[in-house]
């Protein structure tokens, strides 16, 4: 004798061995024994044989009619057996009622199960509800299943054009297509980036890198609403004119310099630092906005501006106008260039010239100075600022010793070329901006910290630099405290320095109070933008950084032609027989020479710091911001570590 019985959600079949009444022990199809309870059968038959028995009772379950069988079924809760019996019109065999049961169990949505072989005909409308969400599940299943079908063959499913930005930076894996990408990346063992690069949806790399920044920061956009300039009341003209010294592409210019001799000899030497704060009331349109921002987002070959243009304009320190100004004023003995006093004013100054970089950096310089030659605009005064900038760097404890310094690097985007320069840093353009900047904004900070009047302070001690409110050593720079005050259209924290310094000088209450919890979220807020920013900056850096070498092994083709590389800007790019020097950094770690670019190189053999290596590129994947590259041989001579 056999049986059919339900175990674990399932039917089977077993030969029974040894009958106990309550329990049966059973052997099932494969010789496996098991004891088995007696509430747990269903039926009991001779013939077929168990194979033969379960094989057509699954023939009639899939050959009945499961519409039909619902449409018999009666009203209240009903048996198998007794169903089997209306199905077929007669008491039915096992085999018959075993492939009602089976169909029975696999119609969950017509049938629900109330116990053991027991079933409730579903109510007609819970049936259609069940019906069309099975159907709609089948048609996302289908739909599903086409665009794995359309991404493995690296062509983009019509449907993605709109959602790319969501499946790219903040996929739903709860949706079809976010589904469907992902077992074509496990298909073709790409990335969703890779892959969706292969199918043409990225316009760009470059595009990719920075849509992803906007997507998270910036989701509704970089633009801005309209603002408008407050009045301010009419401030006092300065007696000096000034200048000042940036990069070529600053448009937010927020320093510059005045140097005047005054009668008993002495010098007075001007810091004029923008003056935003005037037309930007606190909780104003504009503030709002700078709150938002916190900062200015640099990348190579663009930004994005704390503040609008519109604002930028009525306040950058350009060429040829006169200019809002917090200004401080230095008076230096003639001697020996010590400070005597200082005195801070908000004022008008105008501003004869902006300096840049570039074109003055080949007139400005140590040999130039070593040399006397003072046949550029505003040599005397540069040349004073200078000695004055060593002068205030010794008395911050710093070597002027420049055998050690790192380079800079500016990078320079023109129709989608790369330049990279470098620039030493500690060179005199930089020293003297940045000694008078250290300067006022460690006196402002002193000045703050005087009269009791809050300020968002920078401090460091045992190497680790944060923001605080109270004020307390920079121990890297040598000042016993120091706050960012002197880039207000660039930082929001300069913006809060520089409106309670004016609140100050002008004899009002400041703006914000000791403790303020203003200060506080400012101050968070301000921590997570900029390293957000500077992490966005070095990532464009480095992307860029690939570029550049891209353009140099296309210099390379064009004077060979035998070297070959694939065409275009994808994501990873083939490099042959472009070779490049680099420093190594620490054990496979290296820098590469003329660009700031690090990676690891496998290859590469246990080397000492700051020794020179030739490497052969051997390709640069520029979605995920990676090169690869072949160590060939060490350079003999001694490396000079620049950054």
């Amino acid at each position: 004798m056999n049986i059919f019985y339900e175990e674990d959600g399932a039917f089977k079949v077993g030969a029974i061995l040894t009958d106990n009444t309550t329990s049966l022990q059973v052997e099932s199809l494969h010789g496996k024994r098991s004891k088995i309870k007696e509430a747990n059968v269903l039926l009991r038959f001779a013939q077929p044989g168990l194979t033969e028995f379960m094989a057509q009772a699954g023939s009639i379950a899939a050959d009945m009619d499961v519409e039909f069988l619902w449409e018999c079924c009666p009203a209240d809760e009903f048996g198998f057996a007794a169903l089997a019996s209306e199905y077929f019109g007669h008491a039915p065999n096992p085999i018959e009622a075993a492939g009602t049961l089976i169909r029975l169990h696999s119609s969950p949505m017509h049938f629900y199960k109330k116990g053991k072989g027991h079933y409730k005909a579903a109510p007609p409308d819970a049936l259609t509800s069940a019906l069309a969400s099975a159907e709609k599940k089948r048609l996302q299943a289908a739909l599903q299943a086409r665009y794995t079908e359309e991404l493995t063959g690296f062509t983009l499913p019509p449907e993605f054009a709109g959602k790319l930005p969501q499946l790219l930076y903040k996929p739903d894996r709860n949706t079809a297509e976010v589904k469907a990408l992902e077992a074509a990346c496990a298909a073709t063992h790409l990335s969703a980036a890779h892959l969706l690069q292969r199918c043409g949806a990225l316009p760009s790399t470059q595009d990719y890198h920075l849509q992803r920044f906007l997507f998270e920061h910036f989701p509704h956009g970089t633009g801005f609403p309209e603002v408008t300039v407050e009045a301010h009341p009419e401030l006092p003209l300065a007696e000096d004119t000034a200048f000042s010294i940036d990069d070529a592409t600053t448009t937010e210019i927020d320093d510059a310099f005045s140097v005047v001799q005054l009668a008993n000899g002495n010098w007075r030497i001007g810091v004029h630092i923008a003056a935003p704060t005037l037309g930007i009331a606190p909780g104003s349109k504009g503030d709002a906005i700078a709150a938002q921002r916190l900062s200015t987002v640099y990348m190579p070959g663009d930004k994005i501006t704390m503040l609008p243009e519109s604002v930028v304009q009525a306040f950058t320190l350009s060429a040829d106008n006169v200019c809002p100004s917090l200004s401080m004023y230095l008076e230096v003995d003639a001697a020996t260039l010590a400070v005597i006093s200082t005195e801070s004013r908000v004022e008008r100054i105008h501003i004869a010239a902006n300096l840049r970089h570039d074109t003055l950096e080949p007139l400005f310089n140590e040999a130039t100075l070593a040399a006397g030659k003072q046949d550029y605009p505003f040599a005397p005064e540069l040349a004073l600022l200078w000695n004055l900038a060593q002068k205030l760097e010794a008395m911050r404890g710093k070597s002027a010793d420049n055998s050690t310094q790192q380079m800079d690097y500016n990078f320079h985007v023109e129709n989608d070329r790369i330049t990279i320069s470098t620039r030493q840093r500690g060179s005199p353009i930089d020293k003297v901006v940045a000694e008078l900047m250290i300067f006022v904004n460690s006196e402002w900070g002193r000045l703050l910290a005087a009269h009791n009047v809050a300020g968002i302070y920078r401090t460091q001690s045992n190497g680790k630099v944060k923001m605080s409110t109270v004020p307390a050593p920079h121990q890297g720079l040598g000042v016993a405290q120091y706050l960012w005050s002197s880039s207000p259209l660039r930082r929001y924290v300069d913006f809060i320095n520089q409106r309670q310094i004016i609140s100050l000088l002008r004899g009002e209450a400041p703006i914000y109070a000791q403790n303020d919890t203003a200060l506080f979220t400012v101050m968070s807020n301000f921590d997570s933008a900029y390293t957000i920013y500077n992490d966005f900056q070095r990532n464009m850096e480095r992307y860029w950084c690939l570029r550049w070498l891209l353009q140099e092994q296309a210099a390379k083709e064009a004077l060979s032609p035998t070297l070959s590389r694939a065409a275009g800007e994808g994501a990873n790019e083939p490099l042959r027989g472009l070779t490049v020097d680099a420093v190594v950094l620490r054990e496979n770690l290296v820098r590469l020479a003329r660009i700031p670019l690090v990676g690891r190189i496998p290859s590469l053999p246990e080397l000492p710091p700051d020794t020179r290596v030739m490497l052969e590129l051997g390709g640069i994947d520029l979605l995920d911001l990676n090169f690869n590259a072949r160590f060939i041989s060490a350079i003999e001579e001694a490396a000079t570590c620049q950054p």
